[in-house]
């Protein structure tokens, strides 16, 4: 069952054309990835998605719903949660309180059941620090919930915004880069948690530039170049496929003869 459907979607920045009429459909479940050279158009077909920009044409159908319009808030709550390139972490906040602001959109109590400490409020609060706690203890991050996020090394960093992300209860992440700046250790704990993810039920895509762990855990893969949708296919398939190969994979001295 198809989730997530990109339907020709368009971007353009001035006479920039960022993404050109890109479509392809995320299913339920799965592990597809977003790849291409530095350029392609990956990170803003991410944020169209999240609703960070809005398209000049095409649609982004979650659901069964077209979200394309609706404010970033609302498109998390729907079921879209998404990390960041760059590390957009409340640095001077506890690791906990971090999470708990992931929570935040699953919570319905407003500014007079808070301040009057209503029944509702307090229930709602204990239901979002156990789910934080819980995405801590899931990234292998709850020793750490005391800690500023500052504090964390890089790839806990990392880890703590995938936990946040998570805490808003997904069904689909949306990762953007998450192995950047990691070392093997810390990439190969990232690949299980992925793996754990998708083990729950999570949707995830995936933009990444370690083609090692692109390959090992994306059962589809969607390569861009130049704003533009150049291949579809498995792992195998894209590898194999000439030009990818020519593309972004590079091309052997062999071939080039």
């Amino acid at each position: 069952m198809t989730l997530l459907s990109i339907k020709n979607l368009t971007k353009k920045f001035g006479g920039l054309l960022a993404v050109n009429d890109v479509s392809f459909d995320v299913d339920q479940g799965k592990i597809l990835g977003l790849i291409g050279p530095n350029g392609a158009g990956k990170t803003t077909v991410f944020n169209l998605i999240s609703g960070n920009y809005v398209p000049n044409d095409g649609q982004v159908i979650f659901d069964g719903q077209n979200i394309v319009g609706l404010k970033t808030n609302k498109i998390v709550s729907l079921g879209i949660a998404r990390t960041f390139q760059t590390i957009r972490l409340f640095k001077n906040l506890s690791v906990l309180e971090n999470v708990l602001a992931g929570c935040h959109c699953r919570m319905r109590s407003g500014i007079f059941s808070s301040m009057l400490r209503l029944p509702f409020q307090r229930k709602e609060e204990k239901m979002a620090l156990g789910r934080a706690l819980k995405e801590l203890e899931f990234v292998g991050l709850r020793e750490f919930m005391d800690h500023k996020a500052m504090n964390l090394s890089y790839g806990n960093q990392r880890l703590l915004e995938i936990a946040r992300a998570l805490a808003s209860n997904p069904k689909i992440i949306v990762l953007d880069e998450p192995a950047g700046g990691m070392n093997d250790y810390e990439t190969q704990q990232l690949v299980g948690l992925i793996e754990k993810m998708q083990d729950r039920g999570l949707t995830v895509l995936l933009i990444e530039h370690d083609m090692n762990l692109v390959m090992r855990i994306c059962e589809d893969i969607v390569v861009l170049e130049y704003g533009a949708k150049i291949a579809q296919g498995t792992p195998e398939e894209i590898t194999q496929n000439k030009r990818v190969i020519e593309a972004y994979l590079g091309i052997d001295d062999e071939d080039e003869e």
